[in-house]
């Protein structure tokens, strides 16, 4: 793997608590807000066991990746693992992919975040879009402090909605007691309505709204202990948000029988209106619009951090790598940003196609990262296990649990690929692994031309 330039050209000044709060705010957003919708209707009350499935399957990959940063301390992103593990070709591709994902998740959070205050001032989509890229684009160029206060306080505000959900809708279960909630969940055909089958049917709905903790391993790099923040983070975010998750899910269906909750729409909000909780409908589009905010802030970061280390790799033009007197990857930033303002105004000549394309254009990306990472992970541990490498932190009975966790990635895209509706987000990320594959191939002629 080509070294990576020296690490100090970036700053060193996220504390622990930005790092968790960054990963926690990379998993809670608008998906369970709104998304959640989506997937009680895929599976009814049995969705809960989806969440934990899905829970459990970015555990293991947070543990690979502790794993990783722990034997190799200093290598980089997730990115740089998958090269050890797998070779350049596995950093260049995963690192690319990545890049276009945060890239992409840019342009949506901007243009939903403008869809939203359309609703609330009359103004362009495409002029709120570019306000809401401009304003986050100046908190990540002030320093990489600026943006972990943000990240911090907008995460917290996401956390705090939730474990007040739970607690409000644990106050109406205890007050209107457990039959009712208990009637609620098995209304309409029980806790298993469509099936033992709808509760994997109903994965790919839910692993997407739970992606984002490996952002860790990226915030971790600018901090004075980048190997134990990562595996801080493995050890508690992952865990946190499968509580939250279920929690917050299983609220919902004991207060809302699940044939009333409307995929669109908030369920979050139907539940506080279905117990008369005032306002609510206000308060959960605001709270969704931070989110939007929150994520927008954090895919403007990761995608720069991405470039910066993918630049000092020779995997990208070194001009990404240039940093301010701040150690801000500026180049790299106003990169991120330019790809997110020209899809913005990209949706003035089609409104819904351009969002469209771009999610079902990045749908399955992260899940052949994530795939990366957990083969990058099984090829790095042998490797050090030949070596006689003592590992201080391990995935627990390797290589079965890593084995698993591969086996569940592609199960995954297995049931994307065999939904209608689904199976073109499979089809334009295969295509896409092909573009950055090519990529590579070009790189590698180019460096043994040179």
């Amino acid at each position: 793997m080509p070294p990576l330039r020296d690490p100090e050209t970036l700053a060193r000044s996220l504390r622990p608590r930005h790092v968790t709060m960054i990963s926690i705010g990379g998993i809670i957003g608008a998906g369970i807000f709104v998304g959640s919708g989506a997937a009680i209707a895929v599976a009814g009350p049995a969705v809960l066991l989806s969440y934990a499935l899905c829970g459990l399957l970015i555990f293991v990959i947070m543990r690979m990746l502790g794993e990783m940063a722990v034997a190799r301390p200093g290598v980089g992103s997730f990115a740089g693992y998958a090269a050890l593990g797998l070779g350049d070709w596995a950093g260049f591709v995963s690192g690319w992919l990545y890049v276009y994902f945060w890239a992409t998740t840019i342009a949506i959070e901007a243009i939903a975040g403008a869809k939203i205050l359309g609703t609330v001032v009359a103004v362009p989509v495409w002029l709120a879009a570019t306000g809401l890229i401009g304003l986050m684009m100046l908190v990540n160029l002030l320093s990489v402090r600026a943006y972990g206060e943000f990240e911090f306080w907008f995460a917290a505000l996401k956390l705090a909605t939730i474990i007040g959900f739970i607690g409000v809708g644990a106050a109406w279960i205890f007050w209107a007691g457990p039959r009712l909630a208990w009637a609620h969940v098995v209304a309409h055909g029980g806790v298993f309505p469509l099936g033992w089958g709808a509760v994997f049917t109903a994965i790919p709905v839910v692993i997407f709204s739970m992606m984002g903790s490996e952002v860790a391993t990226i915030a971790a790099a600018e901090t004075e202990d980048p190997a134990g923040n990562v595996v801080r983070a493995g050890r508690t975010v992952s865990l946190r948000i499968m509580v939250f998750y279920i929690g917050a899910v299983g609220v919902i269906v004991a207060i809302l029988p699940w044939r009333r909750v409307t995929p669109g729409l908030s369920p979050f909000t139907q539940a506080l209106s279905a117990i008369h909780v005032p306002a609510a409908g206000l308060v959960m589009t605001w709270v969704v619009f931070t989110a939007i905010l929150s994520c927008l802030n954090s895919a403007i970061y990761v995608t720069s951090r991405m470039l910066f280390e993918m630049a000092g790799r020779g995997d990208a033009p070194a001009g990404l790598a240039q940093v301010t007197a701040r150690r801000v990857p500026r180049v790299a930033i106003l990169a991120g940003c330019g790809f997110g303002l020209v899809v913005a105004m990209g949706s003035v000549f089609s409104p819904n196609g351009i969002f469209v394309f771009l999610l079902q254009s990045s749908g399955s990306i992260i899940l052949l990262v994530y795939l990366l990472i957990a083969l990058g992970e099984i090829g790095l541990r042998r490797r050090l296990t030949r070596a006689g490498a003592v590992l201080k932190l391990r995935v627990w009975a390797f290589p079965y649990v890593s084995l698993a966790a591969v086996g569940g990635i592609l199960g995954v895209l297995g049931l994307m690929a065999a939904t209608p509706g689904l199976r073109v987000q499979v089809a334009l990320g295969l295509a896409g692994f092909g573009v950055a594959l090519a990529g590579y191939g070009v790189r590698r002629r180019r460096v043994s031309a040179g």
